[in-house]
Protein backbone atom coordinates (compact mmCIF):
# COMPACT_ATOMS: atom_id res chain seq x y z
CA UNK A 1 0.00 0.00 0.00
CA UNK A 2 1.28 3.72 -1.18
CA UNK A 3 1.59 6.10 2.02
CA UNK A 4 0.42 8.83 -1.25
CA UNK A 5 1.57 11.81 1.00
CA UNK A 6 5.12 10.62 1.91
CA UNK A 7 5.22 9.41 -1.99
CA UNK A 8 3.91 11.83 -3.78
CA UNK A 9 6.53 14.26 -1.55
CA UNK A 10 9.73 12.22 -2.60
CA UNK A 11 8.62 12.77 -6.19
CA UNK A 12 7.68 16.37 -5.69
CA UNK A 13 11.22 16.91 -4.49
CA UNK A 14 12.88 15.19 -7.18
CA UNK A 15 10.85 16.61 -9.82
CA UNK A 16 11.89 20.08 -8.79
CA UNK A 17 14.99 19.09 -8.20
CA UNK A 18 15.90 17.86 -11.98
CA UNK A 19 13.73 19.83 -14.11
CA UNK A 20 13.82 23.82 -15.06
CA UNK A 21 11.36 25.98 -12.97
CA UNK A 22 8.31 26.11 -15.94
CA UNK A 23 8.46 22.74 -16.22
CA UNK A 24 8.16 22.04 -12.61
CA UNK A 25 5.60 24.76 -12.28
CA UNK A 26 4.01 22.75 -15.30
CA UNK A 27 3.85 19.63 -13.48
CA UNK A 28 2.36 20.84 -10.61
CA UNK A 29 -0.55 22.04 -12.68
CA UNK A 30 -0.77 18.65 -14.20
CA UNK A 31 -1.23 17.05 -10.93
CA UNK A 32 -3.62 19.53 -10.20
CA UNK A 33 -5.56 19.12 -13.02
CA UNK A 34 -5.48 15.36 -13.19
CA UNK A 35 -6.70 15.03 -9.22
CA UNK A 36 -9.90 17.25 -10.54
CA UNK A 37 -10.32 14.75 -13.35
CA UNK A 38 -10.30 11.50 -11.01
CA UNK A 39 -12.23 13.49 -8.75
CA UNK A 40 -15.04 14.27 -11.44
CA UNK A 41 -14.87 10.63 -12.87
CA UNK A 42 -14.58 8.50 -9.97
CA UNK A 43 -11.20 7.87 -9.53
CA UNK A 44 -8.45 7.90 -6.83
CA UNK A 45 -7.18 11.30 -7.06
CA UNK A 46 -4.33 10.59 -4.92
CA UNK A 47 -3.22 8.54 -7.55
CA UNK A 48 -3.86 11.09 -10.45
CA UNK A 49 -1.51 14.18 -8.33
CA UNK A 50 0.97 11.19 -7.99
CA UNK A 51 1.32 10.74 -11.59
CA UNK A 52 1.35 14.12 -12.85
CA UNK A 53 3.52 15.71 -10.53
CA UNK A 54 6.43 12.66 -11.78
CA UNK A 55 4.80 12.29 -15.45
CA UNK A 56 7.40 15.27 -17.00
CA UNK A 57 10.65 14.30 -14.24
CA UNK A 58 12.85 12.62 -16.96
CA UNK A 59 11.78 15.46 -19.56
CA UNK A 60 15.33 17.08 -19.09
CA UNK A 61 17.33 13.89 -18.51
CA UNK A 62 20.26 13.71 -21.42
CA UNK A 63 19.02 11.60 -24.92
CA UNK A 64 21.15 8.80 -23.87
CA UNK A 65 20.16 8.73 -20.36
CA UNK A 66 16.23 8.66 -21.75
CA UNK A 67 17.11 5.76 -24.02
CA UNK A 68 18.95 3.32 -21.40
CA UNK A 69 16.21 4.39 -18.83
CA UNK A 70 13.08 3.54 -21.63
CA UNK A 71 15.12 0.17 -22.68
CA UNK A 72 14.58 -0.80 -19.15
CA UNK A 73 10.77 -1.42 -19.46
CA UNK A 74 11.63 -4.08 -22.14
CA UNK A 75 9.27 -2.64 -24.86
CA UNK A 76 10.56 -1.82 -28.40
CA UNK A 77 12.01 1.55 -28.93
CA UNK A 78 11.28 2.29 -32.79
CA UNK A 79 13.71 4.38 -35.31
CA UNK A 80 11.10 7.47 -34.58
CA UNK A 81 11.90 7.66 -30.86
CA UNK A 82 15.91 7.30 -31.33
CA UNK A 83 15.50 9.79 -33.80
CA UNK A 84 13.44 12.10 -31.16
CA UNK A 85 14.65 10.69 -27.44
CA UNK A 86 12.41 13.24 -25.87
CA UNK A 87 9.42 11.26 -26.58
CA UNK A 88 10.80 8.18 -24.65
CA UNK A 89 10.82 10.59 -20.98
CA UNK A 90 7.36 9.18 -20.19
CA UNK A 91 8.84 5.73 -20.53
CA UNK A 92 11.89 6.86 -18.33
CA UNK A 93 9.55 8.47 -15.34
CA UNK A 94 7.51 4.87 -15.27
CA UNK A 95 10.89 3.25 -14.73
CA UNK A 96 11.87 5.93 -12.57
CA UNK A 97 8.63 5.49 -10.50
CA UNK A 98 9.34 1.86 -10.24
CA UNK A 99 12.34 1.55 -9.93
CA UNK A 100 13.52 4.57 -7.20
CA UNK A 101 10.48 5.34 -5.83
CA UNK A 102 9.35 1.35 -5.33
CA UNK A 103 5.67 2.61 -7.42
CA UNK A 104 3.99 -0.51 -8.76
CA UNK A 105 0.58 0.58 -9.29
CA UNK A 106 -0.11 -0.82 -12.69
CA UNK A 107 -1.90 2.09 -13.69
CA UNK A 108 0.12 4.97 -12.22
CA UNK A 109 2.86 2.93 -14.67
CA UNK A 110 0.81 3.19 -17.48
CA UNK A 111 -0.66 6.77 -17.60
CA UNK A 112 3.00 8.14 -17.20
CA UNK A 113 4.82 5.81 -19.35
CA UNK A 114 2.04 6.97 -22.36
CA UNK A 115 0.86 10.45 -21.22
CA UNK A 116 2.67 12.23 -24.33
CA UNK A 117 1.28 10.14 -27.08
CA UNK A 118 -1.26 8.00 -25.23
CA UNK A 119 -2.27 4.33 -26.32
CA UNK A 120 -5.36 2.01 -27.79
CA UNK A 121 -6.99 0.73 -24.69
CA UNK A 122 -5.44 3.27 -22.17
CA UNK A 123 -7.20 2.87 -18.63
CA UNK A 124 -8.86 6.11 -17.66
CA UNK A 125 -6.50 7.33 -15.40
CA UNK A 126 -3.60 7.38 -18.42
CA UNK A 127 -7.09 8.93 -20.34
CA UNK A 128 -6.64 11.74 -17.28
CA UNK A 129 -3.01 12.46 -17.34
CA UNK A 130 -3.08 12.73 -21.07
CA UNK A 131 -5.83 15.15 -20.97
CA UNK A 132 -4.47 17.29 -18.21
CA UNK A 133 -1.14 17.42 -19.79
CA UNK A 134 -2.97 18.91 -22.64
CA UNK A 135 -5.19 21.45 -20.90
CA UNK A 136 -3.49 22.16 -18.26
CA UNK A 137 -4.59 26.29 -17.14
CA UNK A 138 -1.06 27.00 -18.85
CA UNK A 139 -1.68 25.56 -22.21
CA UNK A 140 -2.18 28.73 -24.43
CA UNK A 141 -5.61 27.03 -25.55
CA UNK A 142 -7.33 26.75 -22.02
CA UNK A 143 -8.77 29.28 -20.73
CA UNK A 144 -11.52 29.08 -18.62
CA UNK A 145 -14.26 28.44 -20.88
CA UNK A 146 -12.61 26.32 -22.54
CA UNK A 147 -12.07 24.20 -19.40
CA UNK A 148 -15.48 24.47 -18.46
CA UNK A 149 -16.42 23.01 -22.27
CA UNK A 150 -14.73 20.29 -21.45
CA UNK A 151 -15.67 19.14 -18.10
CA UNK A 152 -18.83 19.06 -19.16
CA UNK A 153 -18.13 16.53 -21.04
CA UNK A 154 -17.64 12.31 -20.06
CA UNK A 155 -13.93 11.46 -19.89
CA UNK A 156 -14.31 9.63 -23.23
CA UNK A 157 -15.85 12.55 -24.74
CA UNK A 158 -13.27 15.06 -23.18
CA UNK A 159 -10.72 12.24 -24.72
CA UNK A 160 -12.50 12.79 -28.26
CA UNK A 161 -12.61 16.01 -28.70
CA UNK A 162 -9.08 16.64 -27.47
CA UNK A 163 -7.33 13.78 -29.43
CA UNK A 164 -9.44 15.59 -32.81
CA UNK A 165 -8.15 19.10 -31.94
CA UNK A 166 -4.65 17.48 -31.35
CA UNK A 167 -5.00 15.49 -34.49
CA UNK A 168 -5.81 18.64 -36.62
CA UNK A 169 -3.14 20.92 -34.95
CA UNK A 170 -0.57 18.43 -36.19
CA UNK A 171 -1.84 18.10 -40.09
CA UNK A 172 -2.24 21.47 -40.14
CA UNK A 173 1.13 22.47 -39.21
CA UNK A 174 2.42 19.84 -40.81
CA UNK A 175 3.87 18.20 -38.03
CA UNK A 176 5.51 14.69 -38.09
CA UNK A 177 3.20 12.35 -36.38
CA UNK A 178 4.52 8.95 -34.83
CA UNK A 179 3.14 5.70 -36.09
CA UNK A 180 1.86 4.75 -32.62
CA UNK A 181 0.11 8.05 -32.08
CA UNK A 182 -1.23 7.77 -35.25
CA UNK A 183 -3.04 4.45 -35.15
CA UNK A 184 -4.12 5.20 -31.33
CA UNK A 185 -5.66 8.70 -32.43
CA UNK A 186 -7.38 6.45 -35.56
CA UNK A 187 -8.73 4.50 -33.44
CA UNK A 188 -10.38 6.62 -30.69
CA UNK A 189 -12.10 8.72 -33.60
CA UNK A 190 -13.59 5.93 -34.97
CA UNK A 191 -14.31 3.94 -31.51
CA UNK A 192 -15.00 7.15 -29.09
CA UNK A 193 -17.52 9.39 -30.06
CA UNK A 194 -20.38 11.10 -28.15
CA UNK A 195 -23.83 9.79 -28.64
CA UNK A 196 -25.54 10.48 -31.34
CA UNK A 197 -22.33 11.93 -32.87
CA UNK A 198 -21.97 11.42 -36.76
CA UNK A 199 -18.39 12.34 -37.05
CA UNK A 200 -18.15 16.15 -36.68
CA UNK A 201 -16.89 18.29 -33.57
CA UNK A 202 -18.10 17.62 -30.45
Amino acid sequence: MIDYIEKTEEIRQFTMAHVKKSRYEHSVRVAETCARMCRQYGLDSRKGYLAGIGHDMCKDFSDDDLIALARRDGKAIIEFEIKKPALLHGRAAAVMLKDKFKVYDPEILEAVANHTSGIIGMCDLTKCLFLADKIEPGRPQSTEEYRARLFALTLDEMLYSVLEENYEYLLKHNIEIAPGTREMIEYYMVDIKAPGDSGGKL
